[in-house]
């Protein structure tokens, strides 16, 4: 009886352990993360380097466990009267010598295009377009200082373009990763580290913090939209626009009095309604100047899923003003206890902020 129990616990333990594999193998559709499929040139270098890596190893492998398993048959014990014992190689020098080569010249093989790639995509060029990002719990911050513009959560490039991201964090290390256009790299306090990223289409790319940096570390996340270039300059225009002030007695100039009343603008920042420094300010959060331009809130995992609806965004909106911390654990945005007629203006007057 204790056998069939331990067989039956290990039963559940493997059927546990399979599910666990498959349900993590399951890939958010919200948030596609395929290093496989490169987009620009620096992230088709890594992916040549890791196939041809990956079929060394085939090759290894099936050598090996085929030289195995040809040993296993021949050399089998048959059970057979007057079967002689097989030659023993113990201290053959020359078979030694000849598998400890052959491994390391494998090993040379693989680490000449290594460290080749490595160090090719290690510096920017002289002539790449610089951006800045700033990592923070729990969103990214990007500005492009060529500009004079700074935003949140959705990093805005060229197509075919190099770009130079010139990185750091202000709190924890963080870690950058847009999988379908180039590795990993730290964000570090008070250090610079670069990271170069190049998209051959336009079209949006998604990423994520890749060290935990939190309770919300989960809720991180990157998104990167490539344009062409004359689509790039008419962005860089908007951006650079101060929105208009509201009317007085519109709904968004209601939104707007909430803003600058129940505390949001302590934090955040509007160009051309409050622009405290950075020692005026209780937490630095998010540039709202062009907030409707982005598409995505709350370190870019809001509004979920493809294409969402206008509906589906305020109604992602209402729900983390309502309650921050709710939705983003740790969350250094407080719920301000709003109301809802209170939350309906300041949508309205956000929307507003193209």
């Amino acid at each position: 009886m204790p056998g069939r129990q331990s067989q039956r616990l290990w039963r559940k333990y493997a059927l546990l352990g399979l599910a666990s594999l498959v349900l993590a193998a399951c890939s958010d559709q919200t948030l596609p993360l395929n290093t496989l499929d490169p987009r620009g040139p620096i992230a088709e270098r890594i992916d040549s380097l890791f196939w041809l890596v990956f079929w060394i190893a085939v090759i290894v492998f099936v050598l090996v466990q085929g030289a195995l398993l040809v040993a296993i048959v021949i050399f089998r014990d048959r059970k057979v009267d007057g079967q002689k014992e097989p030659k023993q190689i113990h201290g053959n020098a020359l078979l030694e010598v000849v598998w400890t080569v052959i491994p390391t010249l494998i090993l040379a093989g693989i680490a000449v295009p290594t460290i080749g790639t490595v160090f090719d995509l290690a510096e920017c060029q002289s002539d790449s377009f610089e951006v800045e990002i700033v990592g923070r719990q729990w969103w990214f911050e990007y500005s492009y200082p060529d500009y004079g513009i700074t935003t949140a959560n959705v990093l805005v490039i060229p197509t075919q373009t190099e770009v130079c991201a010139s990185m750091t964090s202000e709190d924890v290390v963080h870690n950058y990763w847009i999988p379908n256009l180039n590795g990993k790299r730290y964000l570090v306090p008070g250090s610079d580290t670069e990271l170069r990223l190049n998209a051959d289409e336009s079209g949006e790319y998604w990423g994520q913090c890749a060290e935990f940096c939190g309770l919300s570390h989960a809720k991180m996340r990157a998104r990167v939209i490539a344009l062409d270039q004359a689509d790039f300059d008419l962005w860089v225009e908007e951006q650079q626009e101060v929105p208009e002030p509201p009317a007085e007695g519109t709904p968004e100039w209601e939104g707007l009095q909430v803003f600058m009343q129940t505390g949001c603008a302590a934090c955040h920042v509007i160009s051309g309604v409050n622009e405290p420094t950075r020692q005026e300010v209780t937490v630095v959060a998010p540039d709202l100047t062009h907030f409707a331009s982005r598409g995505v809130f709350a370190g870019a995992t809001l509004p979920s899923g493809f294409n969402p609806t206008q509906e589906e965004r305020e109604i992602a909106l209402a729900a983390w003003l309502a309650d921050p911390p709710s939705i983003k654990p740790g969350s250094f945005m407080p719920d301000l206890g709003l109301t809802a007629e209170q939350i309906e203006v300041l949508i309205v007057y956000l929307e507003s902020l193209e």
